[in-house]
C-alpha cells in the first residue's frame, strides 16, 4: 500500500474513532436527545465505520471488505431511518427500517466468514449456504420462539417477531465468531471481530430486555454500545487473520440445520393449522426453496467436475484418450496379463505438410476412426501426440499380435479426402506385460525398429 494511501485511511480511521468520542462528551454534557447528535452524529459514526470497513487494507478477501462495509451501510440506513422518526414529524414507512435492519445480518455473517478464512474462491454453494444459515436459521427460531414470547412481549405478532429475530441473529454471529477464535486462537483479527459482535449483541440483548421490562428510554448512553462495535468490527480488518480457513463443513451443517427446522415448523403448521401466523411460515417455504437451489448447483458443479475430469483425459481433435489416460493405464497394465503396442504412422507428415493441417487433422480423425473398428470391448485406444498412438490389450499374447495385424491391415487402403485421397502406413512396436522393464521405453524401441526396418510390426526384446 502507499503511503500517502495508508496515511489516508489511517485518518478515515482516526476520524471515525474521533467521532465517536465527540459524541459520547456530547451525551455526557447533554443528556437530552439533539437532532444534531442523534441524529446526525450518531450515524456518522455508523457511516464512518462502514467506510473504515470497505476501505480495509488490500491484504483482505475484497468480498468480505464489500459485505462488512455493507452490512455497516444497512445497519446505518435503518438507525438514520429510526432517529428520523423521533425528530421529524412526517415519518418513513417503519418496515423499510425493519428491512435495512434485518439485511445486517446476512451480510455480516458472510463478510465474517470470508474474514475469518483464508482467502480463496468465492463459490455459489457457499452463496448459498451462508445465505440459508443467516436467513433460516435465524427466522426459523424466531418462529419456533413466537408464541411463548407473544405472552410476555405486548405488540403485533410481526413486531414481536422481529423483537425476538435480532437477538437471535446476534447469537449466531456470537456463534461463528466464538468458533473462529477457538480455531485460530493466535489471530489478533479473530478475537476483535469477537469482541465487537459480542459488544453490538450484548447492546441489543440489554436493549431487548429493557423494552420487555422497564422500557428503553430513546437516546440511551447504552447506544453507543452499537457504533462502538461497528468501529471494533471494522477495526479487525486491519489487522492479519489466521492461515487456516474455516471449515466448508461449518455451512454446510448450518444448512443442513436450518432445512431440518425448515421441514419441522411445517409439519408444526400442517397438524395446528392456526399455530403460526401465516408470515411465520413464509421464511421455512424460503428456506426449503434455497435447500432446493442449492441441491441444484450442487448437481450441476458435480457434472461439471466429472466433465471437467473427462475432457482431460481426451484428445480434443479425435475424442480418443489422450497420453496421461494412456499413462495411467499402462499402472494398471504392469499389474495384469496384457500387450502394449505403440503405433507411429508412415507417411502421415508428407501428406500434411503438402495438402495443409487440416486435411491432416482430417486424416487423424479417419484413421483414429479406423482403428476404434479394429479394437475390441475393454482395449484402449489413445492418440499420444502428433502421429502417435497406443493401444493397450489385456489378455493372452495371441489378441496382441491380432490387433496388431488388423491395426496395419485397416491403413491398407487409401483414406478418400474433399480433393483425392492418402496413402499412410503404420509401424508398430509390440510389449507384453512381462514385468522385466519400463514397458513404454521397450514398446518404443521396437517402434523405431519397425519404422528403421520396415518390419511393420517389432515385439520388444526383454
Amino acid at each position: 500500500m502507499a503511503i500517502g494511501t495508508a496515511r489516508r485511511y489511517l485518518t478515515l480511521r482516526l476520524v471515525a474513532a474521533g467521532l465517536l468520542l465527540i459524541h459520547l462528551g456530547v451525551r455526557i454534557v447533554h443528556p437530552q436527545p439533539t437532532l444534531f447528535s442523534d441524529l446526525l452524529l450518531f450515524n456518522a459514526v455508523a457511516v464512518s465505520a462502514a467506510l473504515s470497513a470497505y476501505y480495509a487494507p488490500l491484504f483482505n478477501d475484497r468480498l468480505a471488505t464489500l459485505s462488512l462495509g455493507a452490512a455497516m451501510g444497512m445497519w446505518a440506513v435503518g438507525s438514520s431511518l429510526s432517529s428520523w422518526n423521533s425528530f421529524i414529524s412526517f415519518h418513513i414507512w417503519t418496515s423499510i427500517t425493519n428491512i435495512a435492519y434485518a439485511l445486517f445480518y446476512p451480510l455480516i455473517l458472510f463478510g465474517m466468514i470470508r474474514a475469518l478464512s483464508a482467502k480463496r474462491k468465492v463459490s455459489p454453494l457457499e452463496l448459498l449456504d451462508v445465505i440459508i444459515i443467516a436467513f433460516g436459521i435465524s427466522t426459523l427460531l424466531a418462529t419456533l420462539l413466537l408464541r411463548p414470547a407473544m405472552i410476555a412481549l405486548s405488540g403485533t405478532p410481526f413486531s414481536v417477531f422481529l423483537s425476538i429475530l435480532y437477538p437471535i441473529g446476534d447469537c449466531v454471529l456470537v456463534a461463528v465468531a466464538l468458533i473462529a477464535a477457538i480455531v485460530q486462537p493466535k489471530a489478533i483479527r479473530s478475537i476483535i471481530m469477537l469482541v465487537g459482535i459480542s459488544l453490538f449483541a450484548a447492546t441489543d440483548l440489554y436493549f431487548l430486555w429493557k423494552s420487555s421490562t422497564s422500557g428503553y428510554p430513546f437516546a440511551s448512553l447504552v447506544d453507543d454500545g452499537w457504533i462502538l462495535s461497528l468501529l471494533v468490527i471494522a477495526e479487525s480488518l486491519w489487522h492479519p487473520g489466521g492461515d487456516g480457513k474455516l471449515s466448508d463443513r461449518l455451512t454446510s451443517l448450518g444448512a443442513t440445520l436450518a432445512l431440518i427446522a425448515s421441514a419441522a415448523i411445517l409439519a408444526i403448521a400442517a397438524v395446528h393449522p392456526h399455530y403460526f401466523p401465516v408470515f411465520a411460515l413464509i421464511p421455512a417455504l424460503m428456506t426449503i426453496a434455497l435447500a432446493f437451489l442449492r441441491m441444484s448447483v450442487a448437481l450441476r458443479e458435480a457434472r461439471s467436475a466429472d466433465s471437467d475430469r473427462e475432457l482431460a483425459r481426451i484428445d480434443e481433435l479425435t475424442g480418443l484418450a489422450n497420453r496421461r489416460r494412456f499413462l495411467a493405464e499402462i499402472d494398471l497394465l504392469h499389474r495384469k496379463e496384457g500387450t502394449l503396442l505403440l503405433l507411429d504412422l508412415d507417411g502421415f507428415k508428407k501428406v500434411n505438410d503438402s495438402m495443409g493441417h487440416d486435411v491432416g487433422d482430417y486424416l487423424l480423425k479417419e484413421i483414429a476412426l479406423r482403428f476404434t473398428r479394429v479394437l475390441s470391448h475393454g482395449a484402449l485406444l489413445a492418440r499420444l501426440g502428433g502421429d502417435e498412438f497406443g493401444v493397450i490389450i489385456y489378455g493372452a499374447e495371441r489378441y496382441g499380435i491380432e490387433v496388431a495385424q488388423a491395426l496395419r491391415s485397416s491403413l491398407s487402403y487409401p483414406v478418400a479426402l474433399s480433393s483425392g485421397s492418402a496413402s499412410v502406413g503404420v509401424s508398430i512396436g509390440r510389449v507384453r506385460s512381462d514385468g522385466k522393464g519400463d514397458l513404454l521405453k521397450r514398446a518404443d524401441a521396437a517402434m523405431y525398429e519397425a519404422k528403421r526396418s520396415g518390419a511393420g510390426i517389432v515385439l520388444a526384446g526383454g
